[in-house]
């Protein structure tokens, strides 16, 4: 009972950490931000609660368990560690940027998250056994903790990074709906027939000829949306810097809105699909259309755009307007 009691203390304090990491906000701290000692040291941190995992996930698959007293020090142990990465990631200001600090405590909740999953797994595992959940537990832990070093060191890092992983969703949902459109009248040929309903004779599942023309454009917009994100994240990486709170703050919104794309695309691919409701097309392009309108206008106004990457903004600006306008055409008749 000692040992369980000890775990369920622990598993308490732990919620109690992750708690106060997700809700509350670095402050500015009184002394100036040092990069490389906040960088050394929240490696140090998860490296050692990487070491504590290990101890703690060790102590209860053996025989004999650890004494009430050895329990009381691997729980101190192990919530020592975590409250060390948890303060080391106070130490992070705002003015770092707001897209770097969210993917900080994004990794600092996930190691937080892992040690709870450990304790939690030990409690209703058999103890002095290792079963193999308790292995993929640990192993939770020390994966959470090696992310550490893929962390991006400054601002202009993680919004390219941020930025590329909004690119790779769009991509994927580019490539969806092409799929869909190549394999003919029939989006949904790969759902047999069913035997309660019968043959899929349904003309709802197939797309018209009015369909196919007003999709053509909507999948132009879906092609400015990957342009406009790749154009993007290639002029932050070129130009982008992290060094004043002005482009600190300019990456930042670009990070935001750009954020805005992928969901936007993802709800007018969604109402692409038969039986095809133009107006909600409509609805979804014009969303999608004032996001990649938005993101092109920050991006010009930003740091990142000098006088000679301002054609293909201009550009681009004029594509999302001539596919919007086309859209419109075809759905004329629907308002």
């Amino acid at each position: 009972m000692e040992a369980r009691e000890a775990l369920q203390e622990l598993r308490a304090a732990l919620r109690a950490v992750l708690a106060r990491v997700r809700e509350g906000e670095p402050g500015e701290g009184r002394e100036p931000f040092e990069p490389t000692r906040f960088w050394d040291a929240l490696g140090q941190t998860f490296k050692e609660t990487s070491q504590e995992a290990t101890k703690l996930s060790l102590a209860f698959s053996r025989s004999p368990l650890p004494s009430a007293e050895n329990c009381q020090k691997l729980s101190e142990d192990v919530q020592n560690a975590i409250l060390a990465v948890a303060t080391v990631y106070y130490w992070l200001p705002k003015g770092q940027g707001t897209t770097l600090r969210k993917m900080v405590r994004d990794a600092t909740t996930e190691v937080v998250e892992g040690m709870i999953q450990l304790t939690e797994t030990i409690l209703i595992s058999p103890l002095e056994s290792l079963s193999q959940e308790q292995l993929i537990s640990t192993g939770g832990v020390w994966e959470a903790c090696e992310q550490v070093s893929n962390l991006p060191r400054n601002n202009q890092a993680a919004v390219v990074s941020a930025l590329a992983a909004c690119l790779s969703v769009v991509k994927d949902a580019l490539e969806e709906m092409e799929n869909a459109l190549v394999e003919g009248q029939d989006p949904y040929s790969d759902i047999t027939e069913d035997e309660d309903l019968g043959f899929r004779g349904n003309r709802d599942t197939y797309w018209s000829e009015a369909d196919r023309k007003l999709l053509s454009s909507c999948m132009g917009l879906i092609k400015a949306s990957k342009a406009c994100l790749k154009k993007v994240l290639s002029v932050v990486k070129a130009y982008g810097k992290a060094e004043s709170p002005e482009h600190i703050a300019q990456l930042d919104d670009l990070a935001d809105i750009a954020n805005e794309i992928s969901p936007s695309v993802d709800e007018l691919a969604l109402s692409m699909y038969p039986p095809v409701n133009q107006l909600a097309v409509r609805l979804n392009a014009a969303k999608l259309a004032s996001v990649l309108k938005k993101v092109l206008e920050i991006t010009k106004t930003s740091h990142v755009c000098p006088p000679s990457e301002e054609g293909w903004v201009q550009f681009l600006i004029g594509a999302v307007d001539h596919n919007m306008d086309k859209i419109k055409n075809f759905t004329q008749g629907e308002l």
